[in-house]
């Protein structure tokens, strides 16, 4: 307990200024040049040019022990000589069909269906690149027979010219990003139920996918294992129930059932099912469609429909009802939080990017993290360069003393602060933030490196003239889990590990994403939890006004530079920077190197008080909340970036009503 108290005072003896930073920059960006090599006076071309305009024509990815074998710019297996390859684009000098000729009939279906089973997703124009990702994962793995559907004209035109399998859902949903709980967004659920209605009548299995996940490997084989069942879905279950590939254990299921990846197989159990589904949701358009279907599979919960499968009777005591594991078919606990497919040693099917805090933004930056999500090459070069920083840890931040609010708001405090002079770095330089490689260091004691304190940092510059700054967060350790209810820190039963490396949104959100879940849990529930406006990750991610907010910092995830995306060039093209303790031996603002390549920052630095003030005001709604005390009406409590400004500062929820808003 008292390593980490020791930690905290020490972290709050300097504030992160900005004077001499801008400065040293100047003679910083002078010395860089010795040092950089640039694509620009590169001999040869980059590999990344080398792709196809259209830019998911890029060679498949290897990592996180999956592996993507196939190159999608390969014919896909089709079932008819008419039925063009997916991703080969039709010719520009071609004419686009009618919209009518895109209309869902057996005969659409049935061109794509291979072994009479169709894999579904669906969008808007906003999801574009969900979809794209979702598309290239399956065709990497050999998988075609697919189909999107489009809830817009603007996406079915896009996705026709990039030669991906596409019907009109006639829907006219607007092409913006809905949000998580509003009335747009509870249309689009309802349109979901209509496809199934739509396509279980002619006669094919239908796996049914949301956009915001992705397949790591083929779920056709393992589907096909269990012919018996009506239904096998996903789940939101954490704790697990089993340790293998087989059904989770029905009996130990508490959570929702989460239809955001299952299969149905046309049987009369699972059509009247599907019929009774959206008659309930047309009679009401205030039941959200997962709870629907919740409400009607369990009006009965068994028998076990034999000894061996984990199927089990559901319903209206006919439909066959299985359970895909917890482990396997991730959930964004069970991948991101618990890591279960690591500590299992398996390989995972699938990951939903569910239970995340930062909407749509907090999704696609979590399959960046897992670096699954596919970019265009432009996300890999940025004009501006790339700044990465490895920050350091003590062993008692992370081990010492019980894992509660004091120890884990003292290990995020402290990360936070670096973090804070990173940005203040990255806004003066006008370049590119990337944190990555959370190094761990573990000092022999707190004086150690003769009272400096060490950031390692490299600097991956462009020769091109500067452009506006991208922030991008390091991974974080945490030593309490983040959910939307009150809990011990981590969840009962489950395999979480502490201290753990979360999710950047568990500390930087975004109100919309968190206040819609909430609002969603309040109603069969007590109320646990207020907010207020808050900032996070889509704030990090939108544009802020400059004038009010200074330059804009966008950001890039921690896993950015092991990326195979990245260009060989990029990852050659560095300078190291290191920040040390203003006042200690060989630590100031010099054209002087202790080595070639190498420059020192004074850490404690200053910039005209304006140009602070913005930069405060900015950081200052990056951060969101940890939730939630047990036993506390509101249980969250605030992050505050300049928490080591405020004498006595603690982890407290608010008191009353009046302190219920971030610290801004």
């Amino acid at each position: 307990m008292r390593g980490w108290r020791n930690a905290v005072q020490e972290t709050a003896a300097s504030k992160p200024l900005f004077l001499t930073i801008y400065a040293t920059v100047i003679l910083g960006t002078v010395v860089s040049s010795f040092y950089v090599f640039s694509a620009i006076y590169s001999p040869t071309a980059s590999p990344t040019r080398s792709i196809s305009s259209s830019w998911l024509l890029a060679p498949p990815l290897s990592q996180n022990g999956v592996s993507l074998s196939s190159n999608i710019s390969q014919p896909s297996q089709h079932r008819s000589n008419k039925l063009r390859p997916i991703w080969e684009a039709p010719s520009r000098t071609s004419k686009m069909p009618r919209l009518k000729s895109f209309r869902l009939t057996k005969e659409l279906v049935a061109q794509r269906a291979k072994d009479n089973v169709i894999i579904v997703t669906f969008g808007n124009f906003a999801f574009m690149d969900f979809i794209l990702t979702w598309v290239k994962h399956l065709t990497d793995l050999g998988v075609s027979n697919l189909l999107v559907g489009a809830m817009d004209t603007k996406l079915l035109k896009a996705l026709y010219w990039k030669g991906i399998p596409v019907f009109d859902m006639g829907s006219h949903i607007s092409t913006d990003d809905v949000g998580w709980g509003s009335p747009i967004f509870h249309k689009m659920g309802r349109q979901k139920v209509l496809l199934i209605n739509a396509i279980l009548p002619f006669g094919f299995e239908l796996l049914m996918c949301d956009t915001d996940m992705v397949w790591l490997k083929n779920p056709l084989p393992y589907l096909a294992r269990y012919p018996d069942a009506d239904i096998l879905t996903s789940s939101d279950q954490v704790v697990p129930t089993v340790v293998d590939d087989r059904l989770a254990d029905w009996k130990q299921v508490g959570a929702a059932y989460n239809i955001g990846i299952f299969h149905w197989r046309p049987t009369p159990p699972a059509k009247k099912l599907a019929k009774e589904w959206i008659d309930m949701l047309l009679a009401d358009d205030k039941i959200w469609d997962q709870n629907g279907f919740n409400e009607l599979v369990r009006r009965q919960t068994g028998p076990a429909f034999d000894d061996e499968s984990g199927i089990f009777y559901s319903y209206d005591g006919n439909l066959k009802l299985g359970i895909l594991p917890e482990s396997l078919f991730c959930s964004g606990h069970t991948y991101f939080v618990q890591a279960l497919h690591q500590q299992f040693r398996l390989q995972p099917y699938a990951l939903h990017t569910t239970f995340q805090y930062a909407g749509t933004e907090g999704k696609r930056h979590r399959l960046r993290e897992a670096m699954v999500f596919f970019d265009p090459p432009e996300y890999y070069d940025a004009p501006g360069g790339f700044l990465s920083f490895r920050p350091s840890i003590s062993k008692s931040l992370l081990l010492d003393g019980e894992h509660n609010l004091e120890s884990h708001f003292s290990l995020i405090n402290y990360q936070m602060r670096q973090i804070r002079s990173a940005l203040a770095i990255a806004s003066v330089l006008n370049r590119t933030l990337y944190e990555f490689c959370h190094e761990l260091l573990v000092p022999s004691s707190n004086k150690s490196n003769q009272g400096k304190t060490i950031y390692n940092l490299e600097i991956h510059l462009s020769k091109e003239p500067m452009r506006c700054v991208v922030q991008v967060m390091p991974p974080l350790w945490c030593r309490l889990d983040r959910l939307w209810f009150p809990h011990p820190g981590a969840l009962l039963g489950s395999l979480t590990r502490q201290p753990f490396l979360c999710p950047l949104d568990h500390v930087f959100e975004h109100k919309s994403a968190a206040e819609s879940m909430f609002r969603t849990f309040l109603r069969t529930q007590p109320v646990i939890l207020f907010l207020s406006d808050l900032g996070g990750v889509n704030v990090m991610l939108r544009d802020l006004p400059a004038e009010e907010f200074g330059p804009a910092i966008n950001i890039r995830e921690y896993s950015f530079l092991n990326n195979p995306f990245l260009p060989q060039r990029v990852r050659e093209s560095w300078l190291d920077v290191q920040l040390c303790q203003e006042g200690t031996e060989d630590c100031h603002a010099s054209s002087n190197t202790s080595r070639p390549g190498l420059l020192r920052f004074p850490k404690r630095s200053s910039e005209e008080t304006t140009r602070e003030e913005k930069f405060r005001k900015r950081v200052k709604r990056y951060v969101g909340i940890w939730c939630c005390v047990e036993n506390h009406i509101p249980g969250h409590i605030y992050y505050d970036m300049y928490w080591d400004e405020k004498p006595g500062w603690k982890p407290i929820p608010p008191k009353t009503p009046e302190d219920d808003h971030p610290p801004f």
